[in-house]
């Protein structure tokens, strides 16, 4: 008579793994809530709700979808939005050969990985010590700002819906408001204060002469080259 072999239990997570997993969704909570801003802007400025969130489910960038509605607020084109939206873009993908080493490359978990590449889900993951905590943080933070960032979105981007003139309520400010939030925690080192203040002094040189939509282009294109150049400082 064979013997029925019972599958052995799995090991209880780390300490520093449960205090990590529960650091990802208190972030994901406190980043979600700027998605009311985001989608009530979207909305406000022409986008229906299904624009609004498909850019919140697909793009999932804060920064690059605060810098797309701020253009199409503007009065830029699409084509200068996408383009601001793309290049601030460009730091997930050093974010994601930062962590190379620790998440999957491939498959459904490597492209579920390569949307939730964000600045939350980088800075909880390398806020751990093993490769499991990083692990842990990754996922954790990655899937719950997520799901409050489109749940918050979904919530903005209906109130927007009855707002006729976003001026009206302060929303063509709200795109530089928010994205200043979301961008002031991260300013903890010289260089990343250096990189922010050029930017700044680019946009605010170029708004008086380039049209609507460019300024943040030029701005996006100064972080985006000082980023890389760090990068290839460091590899050294």
């Amino acid at each position: 008579m064979n013997a029925t072999v019972s599958p052995l239990p799995r090991p209880a997570p780390s300490p520093e793994v449960t205090a990590i997993r529960r650091r990802g969704l208190s972030v994901g909570l406190a980043t979600g809530l700027y998605g009311l801003s985001f989608g009530a802007l979207a909305t406000g400025s022409g986008l229906d709700v299904w624009q609004a969130m498909v850019l919140s489910a697909v793009l999932f960038s804060g920064g690059s979808q605060f810098a797309f509605v701020g253009v199409v607020a503007g009065g830029g084109s699409a084509l200068g939005a996408v383009l601001a939206a793309t290049l601030l873009g460009i730091r997930n993908m050093i974010y994601g050969v930062t962590l190379s080493g620790v998440l999957p490359r491939g498959g459904v978990r490597g492209a579920l990985r390569s949307l939730l590449t964000i600045d939350e889900s980088t800075a909880t993951a390398l806020s751990g010590t093993t490769p499991a905590a990083q692990r842990a943080g990754f996922w954790s933070a990655g899937i719950w700002v997520w799901v409050f960032w489109n749940l918050f979105s979904l919530i903005g981007a209906l109130g927007g819906q009855f707002i006729a003139d976003p001026r009206t309520w302060g929303l063509d400010g709200a795109a530089a408001a928010a994205f200043l939030a979301l961008l002031w925690p991260r300013l903890r080192r010289r260089d990343a204060v250096a990189i922010a203040v050029a930017a700044a002094f680019v946009a605010t040189i170029t708004t008086p002469v380039l049209p609507a939509g460019l300024p943040v282009l030029a701005a996006a294109v100064v972080a985006v080259v000082a980023g890389l150049a760090g990068v290839q400082r460091s590899g050294a």
